[in-house]
């Protein structure tokens, strides 16, 4: 899981062109919508998800209650993930 946070972490800075930013500088479990964490906005959240779509074959859905808690954290994107991929 180690491994997974560390490609989505990289996945985010190409996607969103984070140029100042580097996975080290992510956190696991700091959001990524709030300004606490990574500040992203809803633009952001739609770039991101079409990259994981490209990347993971991932099956998101634009009115699924869930979307929030999935892309909370890396952590929680993470877990997403790999839940999908089983």
């Amino acid at each position: 899981m180690k491994a997974l946070r560390l490609e989505i972490k990289h996945l985010i800075i190409k996607a969103l062109d984070l140029e100042d930013v580097t996975a080290e500088d992510i956190d696991d479990d700091a959001p990524l919508f709030e300004t606490s964490g990574l500040g992203l906005d809803s633009i952001d959240a739609l770039e991101l998800g079409v990259a994981l779509r490209k990347k993971y074959q991932l099956t998101l859905e634009a009115n699924n209650a869930n979307n929030r808690q999935h892309f909370r954290s890396v952590s929680s994107l993470a877990s997403f993930v790999q839940e999908q991929m089983n």
